[in-house]
């Protein structure tokens, strides 16, 4: 083999890997979401992608790293997501990032459950595979609190969308599709919220009620 096959046959490698990854990745996606996560296995992802079972345990060794590229994938999805609603916005918009963080989950609720299943099952697993989101999330919430006028009712706002998000996923959310879609386009609309403009008021203590004991003394 002459000198250029061979540059040409190196440089191929890496293009072919990344294409078998992305492919694998794919086939167990469709496997998740047509199956349920319980059915994700080698010899599914193999029969799915027509990759040999070899190769991908040579790509991913583990089931838990399959479960890995797949929440890397979604990860990926919805930073670009974010990203592309940032570039959207008016300049002007004082709380862009909480607005690209709540319209991100309200995409997540319409992005395939089992694939969110199956990522929450390999959670329960091995958590510090959260590590680098939950890092990523902290320097989000930094910057939301940074934005805002009012940094508690930005996090209200954006824990809210979450919790909308995380109930529909297990399935324990009684509103309807519409019902969540209004809560969440309120969410998003900053006419709803204190202008940024405006200082935030301090919230009043509430005083205890005093016991019937300490009422008697008083007397």
């Amino acid at each position: 083999m002459n000198a250029y096959l061979l540059l040409r046959e190196f440089m191929d490698n890496p293009t072919r890997s990344e294409r078998s990854r992305a492919a694998a990745i794919q086939a167990a996606l469709t496997i998740v979401c047509r199956d349920g996560p319980g059915q994700l296995t080698f010899d599914a992802i193999s029969r799915e992608s027509g990759i040999s079972k070899g190769g991908l345990m040579h790509q991913f060794q583990t089931k838990g790293n399959v479960l890995k590229a797949l929440l890397e994938h979604r990860t990926e999805y919805f930073e670009n997501f974010s990203r592309d609603y940032l570039a959207k916005l008016d300049p002007e918009e004082p709380s862009p990032t909480l607005l690209s963080q709540i319209a991100s989950t309200r995409e997540s609720m319409g992005r395939q459950n089992p694939v969110g299943h199956a990522i929450l099952a390999a959670l329960v697993e091995d958590p510090s595979l959260m590590e680098s989101v939950r890092e990523a999330d902290a320097k989000r919430i930094k910057r939301i609190k940074a934005e805002a006028a009012d940094p508690d009712l930005a996090l209200l706002r954006l824990e809210a969308a979450r919790g909308l998000a995380l109930s529909a996923l297990l399935g324990l959310c009684p509103l309807s599709d519409k019902e969540r879609g209004r809560l969440f386009d309120r969410l998003l609309d900053e006419r709803q919220w204190p202008s940024s403009a405006e200082t935030p008021k301090k919230a009043r203590s509430v005083r205890a009620p005093r016991s019937a004991s300490a009422r008697d003394q008083s007397a």
